[in-house]
């Protein structure tokens, strides 16, 4: 259903929005079915809206431009609504009092934040993620409480980990870029030895291990093979070392 600069009467606003959200929001979770706001009709958001819509949830689609809901199949059962994202009657309009997340997917890194910061902090909503291309600002609003997807930065790693599968990049870093998670592929060396004496005491945890395309969650004395992928926890100041102590077969005996 399209909505063009249209607001639908509320029976609540201001605080009253906090009081709604505490009395519905953990129900909504808990039958299974939720209701999302989706703000940019990209290719992203488009695809977004309807895997949310098609797994049964209810969906709010907010752009600026009318055409660009031509990206949603006729099949989709949410609310489409032209405007601007962070405008508060768009918002309303779309259901933010019931939302129980908001994902700002513009093309704008600006606009993704103000939205995002709108939503969790005027509506209360919990959960808001926001698309940002730049990913020097992805760090920073992470650390400031709001999540977010730095695209040009996971492209960049998928597209490096193909072409230089030896170089030893991050899975995922904390917002603080103290802990961060590597997969590495095992050296033909360990096969045969414990999980156990792959791990630095205090500095590196394995806590999973894919073999054959199946992962598994580790066991400290699950016996390796070759070709094995572990992931595993790190201080990020000492993935070098951990690198170094794998390409060395465990000579360290895992005791730093």
């Amino acid at each position: 259903m399209l909505r063009i600069g249209h607001t639908v009467p509320l029976e609540t606003s201001g605080r009253e929005w906090h009081d709604a959200r505490a009395a519905g929001s953990h129900g909504s979770l808990r039958c299974g079915s939720v209701h999302v706001i989706v703000v940019g009709c990209g290719r992203v958001g488009s695809g977004l809206a309807n895997s949310l819509d098609s797994a049964g949830h209810t969906v709010g689609v907010i752009d600026r431009q009318e055409r660009a809901f031509r990206r949603l199949p006729a099949s989709f059962g949410g609310t489409s609504i032209v405007g601007v994202g962070f405008d508060r009657d768009r918002l309303e309009e779309a259901g933010i009092g019931r939302a129980t997340a908001v994902a700002a997917v513009t093309n704008g890194d600006n606009s993704n934040i103000l939205i995002a910061r709108v939503a969790k902090e005027t509506y209360g909503v919990e959960r808001v993620v926001a698309r940002i291309y730049d990913p020097r600002r992805a760090a920073i609003y992470e650390r400031l409480g709001i999540p977010t997807v730095a695209t040009v930065q996971w492209a960049t790693e998928r597209v490096l980990r193909r072409i230089l599968p030896e170089a030893g990049l991050v899975e995922w870093s904390d917002p603080s870029a103290r802990v961060c998670v590597v997969e590495r592929t095992l050296p033909g060396a360990w096969a045969g030895r414990k999980l156990e004496e792959l791990e630095l005491d205090g500095n590196a945890r394995v806590v999973a291990l894919g073999r054959l395309g199946v992962s598994q969650v580790a066991r400290p004395t699950l016996v390796l093979q070759d070709g094995d992928v572990v992931y595993a926890a790190v201080d990020a100041d000492l993935v070098p070392v951990f690198d170094e102590h794998l390409q060395s077969a465990g000579s360290t005996k895992g005791r730093h």
